[in-house]
């Protein structure tokens, strides 16, 4: 399956989203409600209709991108909050990005690469962050799809691809996911070595 932006961005267009739950999931809300620097730059890949940057952004956080292969589902979030910097919503692959950033949000993005590019994700995901700059967000933690995303893993999975290059602070069963979810997601905030 070539998981391509025309892939995407068809998903997007029918609107076959089953992932996206149209608000921002519970655990995610809960930790950036305790974020208090505002200066933070923060990147969402594979954002898709992005209701983590939209919640941040109105939270005031200004240095927030979102990069996705879907024009559609940028288009989707600058109809939703049209004060949302053009300039911070990049049409492009996350493996191809050279910015830096302070803080990576995972939110179902490492679910929907092909598996074969994990440990590249987390290779990459080290490379853009800045000293001392984390990765934050969610991961299924159950047995999901092999031919086609969302693709699921296990605690024991994701520590062999993270652990080269991030130090783990947290990675546990999420306690306030959404029902449907309960039980299978993994909560996560892993720092940059060095």
């Amino acid at each position: 399956m070539d998981l391509n932006a025309g892939f995407w961005d068809d998903r997007y267009q029918s609107n076959d989203i089953g992932w996206d739950l149209g608000t921002i999931s519970p655990p995610l809300q809960a930790y950036f409600d305790q974020l208090t620097n505002l200066d933070l730059k923060i990147l969402i890949p594979g954002g898709g209709n992005s209701y983590e940057a939209e919640y941040l952004y109105n939270k005031g956080f200004k240095n927030i991108f979102v990069v996705d292969l879907s024009k559609t589902a940028l288009d989707n979030l600058k109809a939703r909050v049209p004060d949302f910097p053009s300039s911070n919503l990049i049409l492009d692959n996350f493996f191809d990005l050279n910015m830096m950033f302070d803080l990576i949000i995972e939110q179902t993005f490492f679910c929907a690469i092909d598996p074969s590019l994990r440990n590249a994700y987390a290779k990459k995901a080290s490379e853009i962050l800045n000293s001392k700059g984390s990765v934050s967000g969610l991961l299924f933690d159950a047995v999901l799809n092999t031919t086609h995303p969302p693709f699921g893993g296990s605690k024991t999975e994701y520590l062999g691809y993270f652990k080269p290059y991030f130090d783990i602070k947290i990675m546990d069963e999420a306690y306030n996911s959404i029902k449907p979810r309960a039980g299978r997601e993994l909560f996560f905030i892993i720092q940059k070595k060095g």
